[in-house]
């Protein structure tokens, strides 16, 4: 089996990096000026860009970016699954437009008909019968941690080593040895250390989700359909139903968190796998890129939450707070126009074509080549990742990373007009991504792959 010479990689990431700045320097010179700025840049993840700056960008529709430095960019990334619908659908700036020029109001803490209309869609997607609305996932899989322990009267969740749920602090665990739970590298300032609050297991391991839950303290299982955030990393046959099974055998909630497993069709793995959870969550996308998220509770959950309510569980008053801007009329409005115009059954027939042709594009080098990497694909989204076989679960897709080779795949590629996911390999197709943009990608891969083993 091939492999890249270590010696190589870091020449050729020296190369393309001298090419980066070269040809980025009204970029270059704006990161350099950013002085008022944490970090340089509006927000600190934006650092994880190849190449020792981000790229400022002027223009973005579709699936293309014109940076600040006049080049067109071709974009598989589309803001990490919060573009998914491309960058300024029509439709859903016409409705913003609307929303904020003929009707005005951005936020008064009171409803349009928008709202009902895009619960109802929602339940009709994902089999949830009541829904609300939040900011972000990372709000939605907050407040559903929260009604979770209050519905269970049990204090601890349950997810999976190296899971992506935003910045719920619960969260942020990884197994170590023998199954033990540590605070994930890095995690900063927890208001408490989330070993005390959380239980972990590897995704795809029905043995130690028995192990963990036998305990009888989860309130609930917060997962990915698949792993998302680690390399895409697919469940295992009869996994789902497992934990389903082993969900209601303890008592324990399930709660499915859609916010990149979305690509998987309109009702998202939901739909497409036949899950049945408690709790639905979602976030980034439903928008085209107007900040919100939404999470559904099932027909048998809403009256165990209404029995709690009658007990004094304060979902108004004090379950309110900080969340005022939440289901504002610009949001939900924009909700509406994305689910009803933009990101349709139709679109994703042709999202997940084209994400097939991505995956298989990059099976044909790795096979020709005999290099030791793989590719999965979920839905419209595809990543690959740098070992073969595909890894199982978090700690093997983890112990896979590779920064020097992410470091030189974005580099090549960024520099020749195809943008990736900056913090993996993830490419994601919208509605206007075409064969072409696809083909690029996989004319570049090769050649890129060509010169790691030249």
């Amino acid at each position: 089996m091939a492999r890249a010479n270590r010696e190589r990689v870091a020449e050729l990431v020296a190369q393309e990096s001298e090419r980066y700045a070269s040809a980025n320097p009204v970029s270059n010179a704006r990161f350099d000026a950013a002085t008022h700025l944490l970090g340089q840049v509006p927000m600190t993840w934006m650092n994880k860009w190849a190449g020792g700056f981000p790229l400022s960008y002027a223009t973005a529709v579709g699936n293309r970016i014109v940076d600040a430095d006049g080049h067109e960019l071709i974009d598989f990334a589309l803001g990490d699954t919060g573009a998914m619908a491309g960058h300024s659908p029509p439709a859903t700036v016409a409705a913003v437009q609307e929303r904020i020029g003929t009707y005005g109001g951005i936020t008064t803490m009171l409803p349009t008909d928008d709202a009902e209309w895009v619960a109802n869609e929602l339940s009709t997607r994902f089999s949830m019968a009541s829904w609300s609305f939040a900011l972000s996932a990372t709000d939605a899989n907050r407040w559903a941690l929260r009604l979770a322990r209050a519905i269970t009267n049990r204090p601890k969740i349950l997810v999976f080593s190296y899971c992506y749920h935003g910045s719920v602090d619960e969260t942020f665990v990884v197994c170590g040895d023998k199954g033990s739970t540590h605070t994930r590298k890095g995690n900063v300032g927890p208001a408490v250390d989330p070993t005390s609050t959380t239980r972990v297991v590897e995704f795809n391991d029905l043995a130690a989700l028995e192990a963990a839950l036998a305990h009888g303290d989860v309130a609930a299982v917060l997962a990915e359909p698949a792993l998302t955030n680690i390399g895409i990393v697919l469940p295992d046959p009869g996994f789902h139903d497992g934990l389903r099974a082993l969900t209601r055998k303890y008592e324990t909630l399930l709660i499915i968190d859609e916010t990149h497993t979305l690509s998987a069709g309109p009702g998202g793995a939901t739909k497409a796998w036949g899950l049945d959870p408690d709790i639905v969550t979602l976030g980034k996308s439903l928008g085209g890129g107007i900040p919100c998220g939404a999470y559904g509770l099932s027909e048998a959950l809403v009256p165990r939450l209404e029995e709690q309510i009658a007990n004094g569980a304060d979902v108004i008053d004090v379950g309110g707070v900080g969340g005022t801007l939440a289901g504002n009329a610009l949001s939900t409005a924009a909700m509406k126009a994305t689910l009803r115009d933009v990101l349709t059954a139709e679109a994703f027939v042709g999202m997940i074509d084209l994400a097939t042709l991505f995956r298989e594009g990059v099976e044909q080098v790795l096979e020709a080549t005999g290099l030791e990497w793989s590719i999965a694909q979920l839905g419209a989204r595809a990543e690959y990742r740098f070992v073969a076989p595909a890894p199982r679960n978090g700690g093997q897709s983890a112990a896979a990373e590779d920064e020097l080779l992410d470091e030189f795949m974005h580099l090549y590629l960024l520099n020749r007009g195809v943008l990736l996911t900056p913090f993996h390999n993830m490419a994601l197709m919208c509605p206007t991504t075409t064969t072409a943009d696809v083909e690029r990608h996989s004319e570049l891969f090769a050649e890129a792959v060509d010169t790691l083993l030249s």
